[in-house]
């Protein structure tokens, strides 16, 4: 039978946090009510690599982050706390950036098709001469020779017999035999098995695949029998040896065959619990024949910082940016939808035009413009994938929004389809990756960057354009998880999220305040601006979110959201002039506007951490398996990654973990101050009921209120836990708190385990029950 966590804390493996150092903090994860530790990629990674997601070596796990022995220990450390482990794991791809450290890859780059690892590699030979086009040249490769930039080390070395050579930091192996061409540096070039190419070459001219636009980690082929087995020989190890117990498996739709990767990984750890990063779109649903127990939880993200966000408020919110556009000459704001196939497109267009070229390489037969029709079809795809013959529906629906929107095209579009559509062609299989790395570039990496109004709603896994949800479809959200994916994992803060948790709960009470935000952001921009005024809105909504933050992680923030938004500048060609005006502001944060900020966030900090409460006990408390990204047991005011990554003192978290029981044991509860005792109250709470008494959270009915206020509340009983948060915190004390509201019971005794007060039997007024924390966590005596 597969063992399943009740809940998760997710730790980030790296050099300065290895498994022995994760091994230390196991008692504090049990004390705190985790049921499983989840770590970030253990294998072996590209050195200095503080994420994992770019393994070099599938054979062993990476001696930076602990080694074979450190899961050893950390493994044993676990079980002695009473904790199941969760992996991540990485199958599409690896990473190629230091090709030394990468043996599949410098054997390939070595010995060509010769090497029994090239056909790991998913490479198109059929452009130019066949070989793989590294695009790591500063400038065009007769610029490189005739600066003498390469050098050539013909010596022999025991992973390369012929020698080296190297250029800058980049070290490659010469072919067998090609040392003695040392003398002649272009022929010795034309004898390698790889081409060197200029680096913005990538954006058009590459054929190997990459996760994404990164030519640093590249795609590998899973779906070959023995390339599954040789790259997830360790990782079964540690299932069938009783190391881990689950798997989490990183961008699973960059895969051919997610569905049959998922078949031969449930084979082979016998059906051990695995979860998919997977992307769901609205009105979509993960596909019920995966083998997989559900997601890592971007869709409970979304609904549970939409029910927390006044829509109406956001309404006002549009107004403002549209004075802001207007202010800086830019054009109206284009909808949601729109603006994505736009971002797409730019996307196919430039920096992904190789992905597209191959899929026009792969076609059985020329189609004239087949590069822009495809390109059309793909920013008009309304998911990240299909996964034919399931998904035809959103195929054919984004040919014919192609078709209406670019009737040019039309005929080009027209013999397209049925090749799209035949599963046994190569371009339709292929299709489908290419969809889906467009989607993730094109509007996770750019159109979140560019749609600035509220900040909370430009999160990874959702639609900006859904502003709020009622308390009704959140409940039958819940509802429908219970049903179908009662183990999928649920979610509030990731190292991928765009924002923590607590910086999106902050920036919430804006939609309550758009005309004091307005006011606000008008005082900054006199301060400091880019002259773009929605990335200025984006920039100075960071600064409230994450205040009190330092001019260094304001800039870097800063500097990455205005280059993916690629509107004034971009990754590949940064604007220094415009940039400087994102300097400007990152500097006037702790200068010149420090005041302003300081005075606005304590006006809305209050609002902010009822969001952060309420965000916590609903996601805590509702149906899947819940996670705790490291340290949002605390208030965490975190910006996007590498900021999210940044690390954690479990030692303090433990202290203050030892003192919050005991003054809770002495009848002393935390006030919501800045210390973050009462996030971790109601974190450690809820975790503990669940580990304690799973069996209280097995159902699920929305609680009921009644009275004027009823509006606010968010209520559901899991079965005889009854949770209970508050929405809308500035609306409802405009309106003088809760009044006569109550909460609906039964007739029965309850104790909230989060203050330790007894509750009556019957109807609790909200006044009450809520006076000392705007949450509330109900437990049934009986």
């Amino acid at each position: 039978m597969t063992r399943r966590p009740l809940s998760t804390y997710r730790l980030q493996i790296r050099s300065g946090f290895t498994l022995d150092d994760a091994a230390a903090t196991t008692p504090y994860l049990a004390a705190l009510g985790a049921s499983w530790a989840y770590l970030s990629p253990l294998l072996a990674a590209t050195p200095g690599s503080d994420h994992g997601y770019d393994v070099v070596d599938h054979s062993r796990i990476d001696e930076a982050r602990g080694g074979r022995e450190g899961l050893d220990r950390f493994a044993t450390a676990a079980r002695t706390a009473g904790l199941g482990i969760l992996v991540d794991i990485v199958p599409n791809h690896v990473g190629v950036g230091s090709p030394r450290d990468n043996p599949w890859w410098w054997d390939m780059l070595r010995l060509g098709r010769a090497s029994r690892h090239a056909v790991a590699f998913d490479v198109d030979r059929r452009l130019g001469d066949g070989r793989v086009r590294l695009p790591i040249l500063g400038s065009t490769l007769p610029e490189v020779l005739s600066a003498g930039d390469i050098v050539v080390d013909a010596s022999p070395a025991d992973d390369a017999p012929d020698g080296v050579l190297s250029y800058f930091e980049h070290v490659l192996p010469l072919a067998p035999g090609s040392g003695a061409l040392a003398d002649d540096l272009p022929a010795l070039l034309d004898a390698q098995h790889y081409e060197l190419r200029f680096w913005e070459d990538q954006n058009a001219e590459l054929n190997y695949r990459r996760f994404f636009a990164v030519p640093e980690l590249a795609g590998i082929r899973v779906e070959l029998p023995d390339v599954f087995e040789e790259s997830h020989r360790e990782i079964v190890r540690w299932i069938t040896e009783g190391l881990t117990d689950g798997l989490r498996v990183d961008h699973p739709d960059g895969l051919v065959d997610p569905a049959g990767y998922l078949e031969d990984l449930a084979d082979a750890t016998g059906a051990a619990y695995t979860l998919v990063e997977k992307i769901l779109e609205p009105g979509e649903e993960l596909p019920s024949w995966w083998r997989t127990d559900g997601t890592t939880g971007y869709d409970a993200l979304a609904e549970i910082d939409r029910v927390l966000v006044d829509g109406a408020g956001v309404a006002r919110l549009d107004d403002l940016d549209a004075r802001l556009r207007r202010e800086s000459d830019l054009p109206a704001l284009e909808a949601w939808h729109d603006l994505t196939v736009s971002t797409k497109r730019m996307v196919a267009e430039s920096i992904l035009q190789s992905e597209i070229h191959r899929l026009v390489r792969s076609l059985p037969h020329g189609v004239v413009a087949a590069k822009y029709a495809l390109a059309e079809i793909i920013a008009a795809f309304p998911v990240y994938r299909s996964y034919l013959p399931a998904g035809r529906e959103h195929l054919q629906g984004a040919i014919d929004a192609a078709a209406l929107r670019r009737p040019d095209l039309a005929e080009a579009i027209g013999e397209l389809t049925p090749l799209l559509l035949d599963t046994t062609l190569e371009v339709a299989e292929r299709f489908p990756q290419v969809s889906g790395a467009v989607m993730a570039k094109g509007v996770e990496d750019t159109a979140f960057y560019r749609f600035t109004r509220l900040g909370t709603l430009t999160e990874v896994g959702a639609d900006p354009s859904i502003a709020s949800l009622s308390v009704a479809d959140f409940h039958e959200a819940q509802r429908a998880r219970l049903a179908s994916w009662p183990h999928s994992m649920t979610t509030l803060s990731t190292h991928d999220t765009k924002r923590s948790e607590d910086v999106r709960a902050r920036l919430s009470v804006l939609a309550e305040v758009p005309e004091r935000w307005g006011e606000v952001l008008t005082e900054l921009r006199t301060i400091a601006s880019t002259g773009h005024g929605p990335l200025d809105a984006l920039l100075w909504q960071a600064a409230v979110g994450a205040w009190p933050i330092s001019t260094e992680r304001l800039q870097q923030y800063g500097l990455k959201a205005a280059r993916e938004a690629a509107e004034g500048t971009t990754w590949q060609h940064p604007d220094e002039e415009f940039e400087k005006g994102v300097v400007a502001i990152a500097e006037a944060a702790n200068g010149a506007a420090s005041r302003i900020l300081d005075g606005f966030v304590q006006e809305i900090v209050g609002y902010g951490r009822s969001n952060s409460l309420a965000a916590k006990l609903l996601q805590l408390a509702a149906p899947g398996v819940p996670d705790v990204y490291q340290g949002t047991e605390l208030w965490d005011h975190s910006l996007v990654d590498p900021d999210n990554r940044r690390p954690v003192d479990f030692g303090e978290r433990e202290r203050m973990l030892r003192r919050l029981d005991a003054d809770v044991a002495r009848g002393a509860l935390p006030p919501i101050d800045d210390s973050g005792l009462a996030k971790m109250l109601v974190t450690s709470r809820t975790l503990r009921l669940r580990r304690d008494h799973p069996e209280l959270f097995e159902r699920y009915r929305a609680g009921v209120a009644a009275g004027a206020a009823s509006d606010h509340v968010v209520a559901m009983d899991r079965g005889g836990a009854l949770a209970v948060a508050t929405r809308l915190p500035v609306a409802l004390e405009k309106r003088g708190g809760w009044g006569d509201t109550v909460l609906l019971r039964h007739d029965l005794p309850a104790t909230d385990v989060l203050t330790g007060r007894r509750i009556a039997p019957g109807p609790v007024r909200l006044d009450e029950l809520l006076d000392t924390y705007p949450v509330a966590l109900l437990v049934d005596e009986r």
